[in-house]
């Protein structure tokens, strides 16, 4: 038989969704793995979902988003970035903010071509290089602060990309970018003529006195930044799969014709319905913003009390447990991640993800955890860990 394409065998299958189908597998599970919420979206757009069931559309809508959803997306957008954005020219939608990314490394990238990736990062991004042909560089983000060293990205930039990825807040790790280090990376990007991509997902999960600052809002950057999002973890509707695209008309123009050749369009009644949601007021990222501080809390209180080593997320709804200490136990002698996390998983229904999966360094002490769960759910799963913690002090 003919062989398969050499760039499938440069990634694994996506080790977050994995540890999901492996916590399914066994009855009573708490996914903390894969970071979907567990609570309904807001009613508004449930009311919204159930008048499109009724009234449509159910036919396609123009392939790169219906009118009403790209003109939401502009105008919430531009008053972000303080910008009037061209809802027509300057922004597409997509399939989840999955699709949002590869459709933009699609159209960006020439086989070849480097792409900067921070270190850690979410695993979707190497992925998204490789299948656009390009060279991903991992420039660290240096623990606790996960902050990177100004000689060594540029020194990454000197070697000709095309392109820079900034998750910002960053999955894994939580990291809330500075202006200062984002005004520095579009320096960089501006001195060596190379792309901002933008990964913005969890822009509306951001916690005091950290604050969520635009890539392209800051001075002369609107041209070269491309942003990516989706609207499923802000209305808590990841299944719906529905994102966006939003940057200068040049490479817009651009994603149109990869994203039409890659879905078609989205789900025409979903847009209908979301719409509404991305017609909130500020009341409603702020209660966002609320809902997930006291969520990020109580999940930090639950773990100090436990005595488990972690990460304080200064965004998202993500945190990295240091599993060192049980790794030195004879009993894990070897252990990898992987293994520590499906035995979790066997032992005490807790499902995490291997923090490796996100660092190009040699990581195997690290699992990401995320607290996107109601109260009772994360305080049952901290019961468990705690459990599991006792084996320390044997």
């Amino acid at each position: 038989m003919p062989e398969l394409s050499n760039r499938v065998g440069r990634f694994t299958d996506s080790v977050i969704r994995r540890m999901t189908r492996i916590n399914d597998a066994q009855e009573d599970s708490i996914n903390l793995s894969q970071g979907f919420p567990d609570f309904d979206p807001p009613q508004e757009i449930t009311d919204a979902l159930a008048e499109a069931a009724k009234k449509g559309p159910h036919q396609y809508s123009i392939t790169f988003g219906a009118k009403n959803f790209r003109e939401a997306v502009a105008r919430k957008q531009g008053r972000a970035i303080g910008r009037t954005i061209d809802p027509d020219k300057e922004v597409v939608v997509t399939c989840g903010g999955t699709e949002a990314m590869m459709a933009t490394m699609m159209t960006i990238c020439n086989p070849g071509d480097k792409v900067i990736v921070f270190s850690p990062f979410y695993e979707n991004y190497g992925a998204d290089a490789i299948l656009s042909g390009a060279e991903p560089i991992y420039v660290p983000l240096v623990p606790p602060e996960f902050q990177f060293d100004k000689q060594v990205l540029e020194e990454a930039f000197q070697q000709g990309v095309k392109a820079i990825i900034v998750c910002n807040p960053s999955n894994p790790c939580g990291k809330v970018f500075t202006r200062e280090e984002l005004m520095y990376i579009g320096e960089l990007a501006t001195k060596y003529d190379a792309y901002v991509v933008t990964d913005e997902v969890y822009e509306h999960i951001v916690f005091d006195p950290y604050v969520h600052v635009h890539m392209a809002g800051l001075p002369g950057m609107y041209d070269r930044t491309i942003t990516c999002n989706s609207l499923s973890k802000t209305y808590s509707i990841t299944g719906w799969r529905l994102g966006y695209i939003v940057g200068p008309e040049r490479v817009i123009e651009a994603a149109k014709k990869v994203h039409d050749f890659l879905t078609v369009g989205a789900a025409a009644p979903l847009q209908e319905a979301a719409t509404v949601g991305l017609n909130f007021g500020e009341e409603y990222y702020q209660g966002l913003k609320e809902l997930y501080t006291e969520k990020r809390d109580f999940f930090v209180k639950g773990l100090d009390a436990i005595g488990l080593k972690h990460t304080v997320p200064q965004g998202s709804y993500f945190i990295l447990i240091d599993i060192s200490d049980f790794l030195a136990l004879p009993q894990f002698d070897g252990w990898t991640d992987l293994q520590f996390c499906e035995w979790m998983i066997r032992e005490y229904g807790v499902a995490a993800v291997p923090g490796s999966s996100f660092f190009r360094e040699p990581v195997n002490h690290l699992i990401r955890l995320h607290f996107a769960r109601s109260k009772d759910t994360l305080q049952e799963a901290l019961n468990r860990l705690e459990k599991m913690a006792r084996i320390l002090h044997k």
